[in-house]
């Protein structure tokens, strides 16, 4: 059995001090993904015995950036998506194993007044071409902070947010393409109709410990894989972060 696990942590050195290590040794995943790490190189020393580290760093100081810590070596690392436009803020890392690729991603938001909302499209069109292109050699799986609820059963107040950040038609259309490409929501894959399955709640407001909600955190992967699937995992009760992380178990 092989575990993955991926987390928004939020600033990498502020979840440190609020149990990360202790969640991470204590779970300890074949693989753990990080998006929103919010290091520069040197920033940080991370002792991790019997892993080895990758991370892609924004230019920009204390934003985006992510990582990947694999106890499996793997045969080859690439950071980015080869295009300029989309590769100066760390969000992409891939990483390929023998009989698959793996990905964290850190899908842009399209803020709150949707001044990023047409960039957004853009990338999540080169996106899924940089997996369907990945996926021309082998299955892939991709993880990470999708940045969309795709349903109304993903967010605790969908008539309320609708046409947000997040919640907007154009999103969620980019999602609903990727699933009409062929890749599985592995959570929604197992639980189809459980609600009350967040993974990222404001600070504002309560939300946490009210439970209002968003799932906005994913582990996809190609239809190829769906026989090696055995669960998918929200460690709901795990804090250090304003997301939770999520998980993937696979035969």
């Amino acid at each position: 059995m092989k575990k993955l696990i991926s987390w928004n942590v939020n600033g990498l050195r502020a979840c440190m001090n609020k149990g990360f290590m202790e969640f991470f040794e204590r779970e300890a995943p074949d693989v753990m993904c990080l998006q929103e790490t919010k290091l520069q190189a040197g920033q940080i020393e991370l002792e991790l015995p019997g892993y080895r580290q990758y991370w892609n760093y924004a230019d920009k100081k204390g934003y985006s950036g992510t990582a990947v810590f694999t106890k499996e070596e793997p045969l080859d690392v690439h950071y980015g998506l080869d295009i300029d436009e989309h590769d100066h803020e760390g969000r992409v890392i891939t990483l390929e194993f023998a009989d698959h690729y793996l990905t964290t991603v850190y899908v842009p938001n399209a803020k709150e007044d949707l001044s990023r909302l047409a960039y957004r499209q853009v990338w999540e069109d080169d996106f899924l071409r940089f997996q369907q292109k990945l996926e021309e050699k082998k299955p892939v799986i991709w993880c990470g902070d999708l940045n969309v609820a795709h349903k109304e059963i993903d967010l605790k107040n969908p008539r309320s947010n609708r046409g947000h950040a997040g919640f907007t038609d154009e999103e969620r259309g980019r999602f609903q393409a990727v699933v009409d490409a062929g890749f599985v929501d592995t959570f929604r894959h197992f639980y189809p109709d459980r609600e009350g399955a967040y993974s990222w709640w404001s600070y504002r407001f309560h939300a946490r410990e009210n439970n209002a909600g968003w799932r906005i955190d994913y582990f996809i992967t190609s239809e190829a894989l769906t026989g090696r699937l055995s669960d998918a995992l929200i460690y709901a009760d795990v804090t250090g972060s304003d997301h939770c992380p999520v998980g993937l178990l696979l035969n």
